[in-house]
């Protein structure tokens, strides 16, 4: 990894498995996104087969718990010898409406073990048989249980594509109500500007194995409960980025989200916003979830960024959860 200043870039040459996945996801996957039919069909097959529960083995690694928060489950993750102050929040990806799958768990699980942390997972509900509105109603109080537990300081929000977009859209929701933001965000392939319009967005479709725009912007049809693709709530490289935590972006550039994500970092560094940009020449969406091994270097990047937030945590607020009191008005 050669590193700049907030910024980095891994070099290696992709790895056969990467290539495999790439043509596996550009001759099957894919079509979920080269049309809006082709997106409907996908989201009737995978109602049929989805289950958000995370492998029976985590039982034996972890203290598995799970609750509901407005009919919807919330999982949470604890390491056996629980270490860390930190509370990480993760949001998954999945274009806002395929759930939760082995790919998430499984770097759920790393978090967990490696950095001795809990991590809170909600199971939102999804489109398009629900939208925006429901969504962040379900997501944001999950959040909110957080602040009754422990200080801001010690909390994380971690979301890998769609995931991403709710992590900075939630921290922009929860300054709007009064509420505090996390002390970090970790981004890995996030969608920030849903509009799609960038031309340089057209032109990094033709090298991405997976993502397309007609199937993106149905999702975001979905999604949107009719809201503009450019307003906040959908697109947050559009809202108030002076609220936003440090940040750790990762994107690869075989990614049609992979233009914007610069954008956004150079917006958010203009607004006052540490971002650390972590860029993987040849590597395509989400690539840290995948079992291949450029996504170790990322891994391991998280990780360490991660113990460097709890590290700064000054002790006396390690322990203090947020007090609403003065701005339980706006939450009424």
């Amino acid at each position: 990894m050669v590193t700049a200043r907030g910024a980095g870039e891994l070099h290696r040459m992709p790895s056969l498995k990467s290539h495999l996945i790439a043509l596996v996801l550009r001759h099957w996957h894919r079509t979920a996104f080269t049309s809006p039919e082709g997106l409907h069909k996908w989201i009737a097959w995978a109602r049929r087969r989805q289950d958000h529960r995370p492998p029976l083995s985590f039982s034996q690694r972890f203290d598995v718990s799970v609750r509901e928060v407005a009919g919807s489950p919330v999982y949470e993750m604890r390491a056996k010898l629980a270490r860390s102050r930190l509370h990480l929040l993760y949001l998954h990806g999945g274009a806002f409406i395929f759930e939760i799958g082995s790919y998430h768990w499984n770097l759920i699980a790393e978090l967990t073990e490696r950095l001795g942390a809990i991590v809170t997972v909600p199971v939102y509900p999804l489109a398009p048989e629900r939208q925006f509105h429901d969504i962040f109603a379900m997501s944001l109080q999950v959040y909110r249980d957080l602040l009754d537990r422990t200080s801001p300081a010690n909390i994380a929000l971690v979301g890998d594509s769609a995931g991403g977009n709710m992590a900075v859209v939630m921290t922009m929701l929860a300054a709007e109500q009064g509420l505090p933001s996390p002390a970090a965000h970790v981004l890995i392939s996030p969608g920030l500007d849903m509009s799609l319009v960038n031309p340089a967005t057209s032109e990094a479709a033709r090298a991405d194995p997976w993502l397309a725009i007609p199937g993106g912007l149905e999702a975001i049809r979905l999604y949107a409960a009719g809201l503009e693709r450019t307003d906040w709530r959908i697109s947050p490289i559009y809202g108030d980025l002076t609220v936003l935590p440090k940040t750790l972006l990762l994107s690869g550039t075989r990614d049609i989200l992979h233009p914007d994500n610069l954008v956004f970092a150079e917006k958010a560094r203009a607004a006052g916003v540490d971002v650390e940009l972590l860029v993987a020449q040849g590597m395509l969406h989400v690539w840290p979830l995948f079992p291949i091994r450029e996504a170790r270097p990322a891994r391991d990047r998280i990780v360490a960024f991660l113990k460097e937030i709890e590290a700064a945590v000054p002790r006396k607020t390690q322990n203090l959860p947020f007090s609403r009191n003065a701005s339980n008005a706006a939450l009424m």
